[in-house]
């Protein structure tokens, strides 16, 4: 057996859920001196542009979880205020990108998945979405972990999908069939000037929680049933959120994957999967 087969296999059978959780409590945990010495190991291995972030001392930071989802210094991701071009909405590289043919996406070479199993199963949410775009985009350890708007949105609906949590790297993607749709996730589904748009925030691996500005954590708890959270145009319970600003967070790395409906906007020149990304730059143009 070859070394990245032996990592396939390894994935199979570890407890991915108990190991998560176990990562989660210590990422969250004040270890004082023990914790800055394990971001600055961190910021080495990985190596990571502190002077782009708000606060570049190490020290600051309590836990690890306030280190992963840093906040960066104003003005550094300057946005495409274009009404007409969606911006990309995180750091990280483009794993795969466009159509959306008979339901089904591309999650690599040889491997399609199911839109309608990755937004929770129900027709009713696919359906705009049908013959439409998609974009996966893969979030390093290296990279900045907040998840901002794209194009500006109305939250019509959250879901959290229960699932597994393998690893989502390139090499995982390659190895493992239906993997985002296998995973836990959470589901975001807007109103925009575009029509509908899905922003879909995939579990992984020692992602200790997936967050959003409007509910908190989301995950943890997992659960084995899907959930859904319907919300208002208007109102005190309405979510309104212009592009740029910030929809979510990961403690600790995954993936973003957006989709929207048929001519609505078209990928820009460029746009390939292995592009590095960076938020608020653009992506794609309304049609």
């Amino acid at each position: 057996m070859n070394l990245d087969k032996f990592k396939i296999a390894m994935q199979y059978a570890m407890p991915k859920h108990a190991i998560s959780r176990l990562v989660g409590k210590l990422a969250a945990a004040q270890a004082g001196a023990l914790t800055t010495q394990l971001i600055k190991l961190f910021i080495k291995q990985y190596k990571i542009n502190m002077r782009e972030a708000l606060y570049e001392d190490p020290a600051h930071y309590k836990t690890f979880n306030e280190f992963f989802t840093r906040p960066l210094k104003p003005g550094i991701r300057p946005l495409a205020e274009d009404e007409h071009i969606v911006a990309h909405p995180v750091d990280g590289a483009i794993s795969q990108l466009g159509d959306v043919v008979d339901g089904q996406i591309i999650q690599a070479k040889g491997h399609d998945y199911s839109l309608q199993t990755l937004l929770g199963g129900k027709e009713d949410d696919v359906s705009p979405f049908l013959g439409g775009k998609f974009a996966c985009i893969y979030l390093a350890p290296k990279d900045y972990h907040r998840i901002h708007m794209p194009v500006d949105g109305v939250l019509k609906r959250m879901i959290y999908v229960p699932g597994d949590l393998f690893s989502v790297n390139p090499l995982t993607a390659q190895n493992v069939p239906n993997l985002f749709a296998r995973n836990e996730r959470v589901v975001a589904i807007f109103d925009t000037a575009m029509g509908p748009l899905a922003m879909v925030l995939v579990g992984a691996t020692i992602v200790a929680s997936i967050e959003t500005i409007w509910a908190g954590t989301v995950t943890p708890p997992a659960g084995k049933d899907v959930f859904s959270w319907d919300y208002p145009e208007s109102g005190t319970n309405a979510v309104h959120l212009k592009k740029g600003e910030e929809m979510g967070r990961f403690k600790l790395g995954s993936t973003v994957i957006l989709a929207w409906g048929a001519n609505e906007a078209d990928f820009l020149e460029g746009e390939l999967p292995e592009t590095t990304t960076r938020m608020g730059t653009p992506f794609a143009q309304k049609v």
